[in-house]
């Protein structure tokens, strides 16, 4: 009885050393690209604060001229944008924003406002089409390193359908990255576009004032060809703060399971020793008794 425990026990232990080497190699992974999720999203930032001291400074000289997308409109129909990974094993970082956006769905459904459902990932994919959600377009395979081709073609297809009165406002559930341990699930409007204030600009040149530009053709007009470009670098931020996200919560995941799966292993050798000194004790017992057995005989 003693081996079969022993056997047992044994077995369990190459099985959880197999696991915690999976686990380790996917931390490292995740580590090394941590790295560059972080670097391409310090990349981005300049592309991005610049953009938007060009869209303040266009919209205020642009003398109240309108365009599709900044049309405020009777919310009727919601656009939502809800970002996840393609890939589990990251910890809370799904769920997270799953739960927050369906928390916000039963508050629209609850006013009377209907949900326009747009998913980045496959995570969030097989949970709203389990669930009985529509789901009107599904980006799938952008969320590991996201290019700006990918946020153009989910930002064409959010502006082509507020355009079009599909839906009349979109907002976003994701993840901002703060740092590698620390990510903020959260929500942003995305559309219609609220030029961004002059508060939001830091530097010595915006604390002077709006900056002077020449329009050709006009004002009104550069707006038009800037929103579009606007909305696109904003979801490629989106994306870019996800994707580094993803990688440091898989990280601190997988950094966790091994640290269990060292604490388990500690655990089985223990059990294994001790059942291993209960069968010599069985053994030296045996021979023990035998020998009086002997004797007496």
């Amino acid at each position: 009885m003693a081996s079969a425990e022993l056997r047992l026990i044994r077995r369990r232990i190459r099985s959880v050393q197999s696991t915690m080497k999976i686990t380790r190699a996917m931390e490292l992974i995740a580590a090394s690209r941590i790295v560059r999720a972080q670097q391409r999203v310090a990349a981005a930032q300049p592309y991005t604060k610049r953009m938007n001291d060009v869209v303040r400074n266009v919209a205020a000289a642009s003398g109240g001229a309108t365009h599709a997308l900044l049309e405020n409109r009777e919310l009727r129909t919601a656009g939502a944008l809800v970002v996840t990974s393609d890939r589990g094993l990251a910890g809370a970082y799904n769920s997270s924003v799953i739960r927050m956006a369906e928390a916000r769905f039963i508050e629209m459904a609850a006013d009377g406002i209907d949900v326009r459902l747009y998913v980045v990932g496959k995570k969030a994919q097989s949970y709203f089409r389990y669930r009985g959600y529509q789901i009107e377009r599904a980006f799938l395979g952008v969320t590991d390193t996201p290019g700006y081709g990918d946020a153009r073609a989910i930002a064409n297809t959010l502006m082509n359908d507020y355009a079009e009165g599909a839906v009349d406002s979109v907002e976003v559930f994701t993840t901002r990255f703060v740092s590698a341990l620390t990510q903020q699930s959260g929500t942003w409007s995305l559309l219609p576009i609220a030029p961004p204030d002059s508060e939001e600009s830091t530097g010595t040149e915006e604390a002077a004032g709006p900056i002077g530009y020449t329009y050709e053709p006009s004002a009104g007009e550069i707006l038009g060809r800037l929103l579009p470009r606007y909305v696109e670098g904003s979801v490629f931020g989106i994306l870019l703060d996800a994707s580094a996200s993803e990688h440091a919560a898989r990280r601190r995941a997988m950094k966790a399971a091994t640290e269990n799966a060292e604490e388990l292993t500690r655990l089985l050798t223990r059990e294994a020793n001790q059942a291993r000194q209960a069968e010599i004790t069985t053994e030296i017992s045996e021979i023990v008794g035998g020998a009086e057995a002997l004797t007496q005989g």
